[in-house]
């Protein structure tokens, strides 16, 4: 049995929890986010809530997958050119930071070690694979492709706001993003080159 459709005026509410849980767990975690505050943010009630997501836990899952995807759909991989993967990730942290805190949070109180996510959650198949083919193409290093792509988006976080030496802002002048960009996909292009 599927549920039903939302009526516009449901979808709007389920939206707005959305938005104000996706802010309330980027900056307080799964632990130290209210049901509280989120339904106050998002002008509804607690059994709303409820009936969308059923608990705290299943709603911070939502918004988790939900933002997993954002990245894939945002900033496909491209394993050709995974220097320029690299800073549009770089610049992706910089528009949405609240999505890094979300994966933070996941690896700090659910997962601190292993993949982040379970087997059958993981959206890593394609970019895995793209990696792959441009190695057997000759145009990535050889390798496990998981060490690459997990090398790679470190890579890209360096500047991100779960650095532990400087968290990068979009408020910066941009000359110091260019900057950034260009180290980036310098270091990038090396690291993954072709031996």
């Amino acid at each position: 049995m599927t549920d039903p459709p939302l009526t516009a005026r449901g979808a709007a509410t389920y939206q707005r929890i959305l938005d104000a849980a996706t802010r309330e767990f980027a900056e307080r975690g799964i632990a130290g986010a209210r049901i509280e505050r989120i339904v106050a943010a998002a002008r509804t009630n607690k059994a709303q809530l409820y009936a969308y997501f059923g608990n705290k836990e299943k709603l911070f899952d939502t918004i988790f997958s939900g933002s997993l995807e954002r990245i894939m759909n945002v900033v496909p991989i491209d394993a050709a050119d995974l220097a320029d993967w690299a800073v549009r990730l770089y610049d992706e942290y910089l528009r949405r930071p609240d999505l890094i805190r979300l994966a933070t949070w996941a690896r700090l109180e659910r997962r601190p070690a292993g993949h982040l996510v379970d087997e059958h959650d993981r959206v890593d198949d394609r970019k895995l694979r793209a990696i792959a083919d441009a190695q057997a193409a000759g145009h990535v290093r050889p390798g496990d492709p998981f060490d690459v792509m997990a090398l790679v988006i470190a890579m890209s976080m360096a500047w991100s706001p779960v650095s532990n030496v400087y968290a990068a802002t979009a408020r910066e002048p941009r000359e110091v993003h260019e900057r950034r960009r260009t180290l980036l996909r310098e270091s990038v292009r090396r690291a993954v080159a072709p031996d």
